[in-house]
């Protein structure tokens, strides 16, 4: 379970608060204006973020201090953090080894998680000889590989047209019915949250609040998010 307790980030004049529980194995989206803090919740969970108050709880154990690496988390940013100059399976092996010196069991774990996104016979390509859909399945083959148990998404398919979106969501759901990891997915769409993810984080006025029933939330949305999906006020 992720649990966030009491939990204030500032950062120029900007204060977001949190306390709410994710039960493990749950999909959750993270929605909510621009500029409402999103990424800063999940780069705080990543340990990106340091936090000014409250702790950060994963599995019981208190993460607050602990260093990104040390966190029981893999996280897939919107440009995907493909190294350029590396090929596929070198960027699918830094969620490994940061130097590469993968023994023959590391690299048969990368050439499984590419072949599970299907890539396989691409591992050589480096991104610039990659298309867009191809990257985004490098990067969560990298994910995969790491084999951990949340699953932090900043809008990674944003990029994508909606075919390939919905693909890539497709793609991802069954991974994570294949791992059980945990998921928060942060998204502008709510057509990506209705279709992935049962419960939603609505960040706005300065809280990330508690997870509530999707289907819900964007059949009566309060005013906060009313106002960013452009719905007229009742």
């Amino acid at each position: 379970m992720l649990t966030l307790e009491g939990l204030v980030i500032r950062q120029d004049g900007f204060e977001l608060s949190a306390d709410l529980h994710v039960p493990d194995g749950a999909r959750v989206a993270v929605i909510g204006p621009s500029g409402a803090g999103k990424s800063t919740l999940l780069n705080a969970v990543a340990g990106f973020q340091p936090v000014d108050e409250g702790r950060i709880r994963m599995q019981g154990r208190d993460v607050t201090g602990l260093a990104p690496g040390k966190r029981p988390v893999s996280m897939l940013f919107q440009d995907n953090n493909l190294f350029p100059h590396l090929s596929a399976a070198q960027n699918v092996g830094l969620g490994l080894r940061p130097d590469l010196r993968l023994d023959a069991a590391q690299r048969a774990r990368v050439a499984q998680a590419l072949e599970r996104v299907g890539l396989q016979g691409l591992e050589g390509r480096k991104p610039g000889q990659l298309s867009g859909g191809q990257a985004s399945r490098v990067a969560l083959a990298r994910v995969l590989v790491q084999g951990r148990g949340l699953v932090l998404l900043d809008e990674p398919f944003a990029a994508l047209g909606p075919a390939l979106k919905a693909e890539m969501l497709d793609l991802l759901e069954e991974v994570l019915d294949e791992t059980g990891a945990t998921l928060l997915l942060v998204t502008h769409d709510p057509a990506d949250a209705l279709r992935i993810a049962p419960q939603t984080i609505l960040v706005a006025d300065g809280w990330a609040n508690a997870p509530v029933a999707t289907a819900q939330l964007f059949a009566d949305p309060p005013l906060a998010l009313r106002s960013y999906l452009g719905v007229p006020k009742s």
